[in-house]
């Protein structure tokens, strides 16, 4: 993409000089709602000035704010890799952590290995069971150690803010290239017949199972290297993070079986069933599995309808989403 369409800050830090460290080459990735420079040993994040409801990131406020809470959230699992809070000021120039006024904030982190993520480590058909229980091992006890004095966001009723919405916010790409309406059709009903089973959903709240979650927990956010990373997790909006523990790792098992590895999405619910002492989990895996893997699919939609994104980028998304709903009917299907 043209870098003229790109605000102007973006231009700046694809531009390695700008950078407080040697940098070789910057590479800029974009999602729906930031920008994310590597450059270096070293990762920067910003926040696009974007409001789809569920967040609000359209004042510098506000994206100051969630770059704070990001720190404070992520350094729960990941103590070491969030480094601090950086500013993009103008002086007469942009420079980053300048004088003069500030005009954005992001987030610099430490640089992972790439080959070590999740993602790259399942693309290479090298991800193992002895990987996933130290996932388990890692999860389990973040979530003993994780507030539940929330239980409020256990009932349907708060959990069907998250899953009702999403049929709002994808009605207008309904049989488009990527949602058909059958899908649509299926897997609304479905969400809203589960809805009804509130004593399912007591029973979870009852098990002290609503916890201050992760809330985005998949292979794009987790590092397998000398320990288990896992980061990015939700900071912009406490209903999405805080939530049933089936809720996140329901999250992890769609994206397993999203790559097609069934198998090791089925090891790991089991033996963070059995780790954690859940046995109800099943109960409400599925409907879950289907949450999320809509939530994506809509995210795929966002980002290849975003006009900042390129052609690539757009194409790849649709795809992606494409998937997503077909998984997510799937899950309706084999109940």
């Amino acid at each position: 993409m043209d870098n003229d369409t790109l605000p102007e800050f973006v231009t700046l830090l694809l531009d390695s000089a700008a950078y407080p460290h040697p940098v070789a080459e910057v590479k800029l990735v974009q999602t729906h709602i930031s920008y994310v420079f590597l450059a270096g040993d070293f990762v920067y994040k910003f926040k696009k000035p974007v409001d789809f409801g569920f967040l609000d990131f359209t004042t510098l406020e506000k994206r100051k704010h969630f770059c704070e809470q990001e720190l404070i959230l992520n350094r729960r699992l990941c103590p070491t890799l969030y480094l601090g809070l950086v500013s993009i000021n103008r002086n007469g120039s942009l420079r980053m952590n300048g004088s003069g006024t500030a005009l954005e904030y992001g987030v610099k982190m430490q640089r992972m290995p790439e080959e070590r993520m999740m993602a790259n480590l399942i693309k290479a058909d090298k991800l193992t069971g002895k990987m996933i229980d130290d996932i388990v091992t890692v999860l389990v006890p973040f979530y003993e150690k994780a507030d539940g004095a929330e239980t409020h966001f256990g009932t349907p009723q708060s959990v069907g803010v998250n899953v009702l919405e999403n049929f709002d916010q994808t009605r207008d790409f309904v049989g488009g290239e990527a949602l058909s309406s059958e899908q649509y059709e299926i897997i609304s009903q479905y969400s809203r017949e589960f809805l009804g089973k509130e004593e399912i959903f007591q029973k979870r709240i009852d098990g002290g199972r609503i916890r201050d979650c992760h809330g985005d927990l998949y292979s794009a956010n987790i590092c397998l290297a000398d320990q288990v990373y896992i980061y990015d997790c939700i900071e912009f909006n406490q209903r999405f993070r805080y939530c049933d523990v089936a809720s996140d790792v329901a999250f992890l098992a769609m994206d397993l079986d999203f790559h097609g590895l069934n198998d090791l999405s089925a090891y790991f619910i089991e033996t963070f069933r059995k780790a954690a002492k859940d046995d109800d989990l099943f109960e409400v895996l599925n409907f879950y599995k289907c949450y999320r893997a809509y939530v994506r699919g809509k995210i795929g939609l966002f980002t290849a309808s975003a006009p900042e994104v390129d052609p690539a980028t757009q194409k790849a998304s649709l795809d992606q989403a494409r998937k997503y709903f077909s998984l997510a009917e799937n899950y309706v299907r084999a109940r």
